[in-house]
């Protein structure tokens, strides 16, 4: 199956002065990414963490793609370290190759990649 998730952490800003959709370097640095990195910055394997709103506040999300998942658990107690003032909770992917737990995430979409066609 694909798996598509989003992540969220809480920013990493001083003096907190952020507003949602703005940029941590933008006032840093003013090139584009051909330019600054030297190469097109889609040939890298990056994370991409976007700055979005929620409940009035900065937060930062991820869109996750993991292709050859067997099945997507929701505990239904919260883990432990999982903070309630950020959306999602942690999940277990398990593959092939055993599990996986993903903090603060929540399902976006699920599937089949290999639908039977009966």
């Amino acid at each position: 199956m694909l798996v598509y998730l989003h992540q969220y952490k809480h920013e990493e800003v001083q003096e907190g002065r952020r507003t949602s959709g703005e940029s941590q370097t933008e006032d840093a640095v003013d090139k584009d990414a051909e330019e600054y990195f030297g190469e097109n910055i889609s040939d890298f394997d990056v994370e991409t963490w976007a700055t979005v709103e929620h409940e009035g506040d900065p937060v930062q999300r991820r869109t996750l793609t993991l292709d050859g998942v067997a099945a997507v658990s929701v505990p239904a107690e919260p883990a432990e370290d999982d903070d309630p003032a950020l959306p999602g909770r942690t999940l277990q992917i398990r593959t092939g190759g055993g599990e996986t737990f993903v903090p603060q995430a929540e399902i976006v979409e699920v599937q089949d990649a290999t639908p039977d066609e009966s």
